[in-house]
């Protein structure tokens, strides 16, 4: 059993991942960063971006780079949940009915443009994100472990998309966005070798055990009280003193404690800093938190045009440090 004392070993095989995933994503070390300290707090990871920055590809890194059975999912208007978690076949052999298993039994799910499914195709995940088990036809089944579910999204404004459902992203413990690289990376880019080529040759840098002994790491990291406190005041704030519609459900401010401790983890610190908090805030709380009212459009107005780190940005100004 992992504990902090191989904190030392533990942080060195991370900064060796990510090293190795930055060779492959170029200029993205803070959303690799992100990225992994979402897996190791056993959260789902929502990428939300433009086609072709790089979504899909930093989803076959990290399942290559943590030696996960890895299953891509593409998402189309015309699936069923059944495409999903499988279905049962009647085998005139056996004279009975047998089940299928679908693409969700993998320990790691790339639900590649989940938007693009209808909300009764996007609702199979719901349990197998919440629970890691899925229930069908009256027998529920238990996923393999560890078990992760990275989507892409495209936004909303592109044509064929629909809404992912509150509940929905509500599952998600981060959304993060890639963004356009910059010109030095861009060069790089298109001076070297094929992604794909890349992608193909790169060994297996942990096994599940391995990720695992990092995730119990990661969930002893020392929180103080004042941590704590600083969570729910954050939480307090959201609830009744900002202008959002709704505040961060205990779900959000759970996921925001262990993503903290994940974080650093990749710090290689035994303890949780404020810092920790504010780095994961912006994408644990920006998928989850809606402005209303007069004053929360205009904020809302501000948040669209500043970017999607704008809502943690303003949470860690409007509430102050213990």
């Amino acid at each position: 059993m992992s504990t902090i004392s191989d904190l030392s070993s533990h942080h060195a095989t991370i900064r060796a991942v990510l090293a190795a995933a930055g060779q492959i994503i170029l200029g993205k070390d803070a959303q690799l960063k992100l990225a992994l300290a979402c897996l190791l707090a056993r959260g789902h990871l929502l990428i939300e971006d433009l086609p072709g920055v790089g979504k899909t590809t930093l989803a076959h890194v990290l399942a290559r780079l943590l030696g996960l059975e890895f299953q891509r999912i593409q998402f189309t208007s015309d699936m069923l949940p059944a495409d999903i978690i499988g279905v049962s076949v009647f085998e005139r052999t056996s004279g009975s009915f047998q089940f299928h298993p679908g693409p969700i039994f993998s320990q790691l799910i790339l639900a590649d443009e989940i938007n693009r499914a209808t909300p009764k195709a996007q609702s199979a995940l719901l349990e197998a994100m919440e629970e890691r088990q899925v229930t069908s036809e009256g027998i529920t089944r238990p996923l393999p472990e560890p078990f992760f579910v990275i989507a892409t999204q495209n936004p909303a404004h592109q044509i064929g998309t629909f809404a992912l459902p509150e509940s929905q992203l509500d599952r998600f413990l981060m959304r993060i966005e890639l963004g356009y690289p910059d010109r030095e990376a861009e060069r790089a880019l298109l001076a070297g070798a094929d992604r794909r080529t890349l992608l193909a040759a790169l060994p297996p840098m942990l096994q599940a055990d391995e990720l695992k002994q990092l995730q119990e790491t990661a969930a002893a990291i020392h929180v103080s009280p004042a941590l704590i406190e600083y969570v729910q005041a954050i939480a307090e704030y959201t609830r009744h003193g900002g202008p959002f519609v709704n505040g961060l459900s205990p779900r959000a401010t759970l996921g925001l404690l262990a993503a903290a401790r994940a974080w650093a983890l990749l710090e290689g610190r035994p303890h949780v800093l404020p810092e920790d908090v504010q780095a994961v805030l912006p994408g644990v709380v920006a998928h989850r938190l809606q402005v209303g009212g007069a004053a929360g459009q205009v904020l809302g107005d501000a948040f669209a045009k500043a970017g999607g780190n704008a809502i943690g940005r303003h949470l860690i100004e409007a509430v102050p440090l213990p």
